[in-house]
């Protein structure tokens, strides 16, 4: 006796392996961004693809703008600061040939000014501070046979109430999905 509202084994495949896709791509960024590899990021945007930073920072719309964007000599100066991305393990919202990705992406940066400390087995560093946490709202879509990025909006997590509401948004629509 089978269910005709469950997915079929292969429905049920096809969406592992585009949650493990989108898994990927999202992991990608932090590598992509923290070398500055402009074929990267432009493989991985649509062609009129949006990069929204938020008030107070410039994005960028269309792939070549946004590829440009990550070879600027400000990022490669913050690359060159010791910059790390290190993000959080996100919320795949599947919805066919698109989805709806919530995560958190924390930007590192060398303390340079900090007070030198050794860890067993590890060295000596200065260590680390986190300059800023975001929340990220990707939006993708699957284009021959490929997830890519539609728009990527990334909010600064500053007790406002849009970091919040972009959070809010991932889990309803996830509620929404399940029910």
């Amino acid at each position: 006796m089978t269910d005709e509202n469950q997915p079929t084994v292969e429905q049920r495949l096809q969406m592992i392996e585009d949650t493990l896709a989108i898994y990927e791509l999202v992991a990608s960024h932090p590598p992509s961004a923290d070398t500055g590899l402009a074929e990267y990021t432009a493989a991985v945007y649509m062609e009129d693809g949006v990069f929204n930073r938020g008030e107070g920072l410039d994005g960028a719309k269309g792939v070549e703008a946004i590829a440009a964007f990550i070879i600027r000599q400000a990022h490669e100066e913050a690359i060159k600061g010791g910059l790390a991305h290190f993000a959080g393990l996100p919320l795949i919202d599947l919805r066919g040939d698109k989805a709806i990705v919530t995560s958190y992406l924390q930007l590192l940066q060398l303390d340079k000014q900090g007070e030198m400390r050794e860890m067993a087995n590890h060295g000596l560093s200065t260590g680390y501070r986190i300059h800023r946490v975001v929340v990220n709202r990707w939006e993708l879509e699957r284009h021959a046979g490929r997830w890519k990025i539609r728009s990527r909006t990334l909010l600064p997590v500053d007790g406002t109430d849009a970091p919040r509401q972009l959070l809010t948004r991932g889990l309803s629509d996830i509620l929404k999905a399940a029910r």
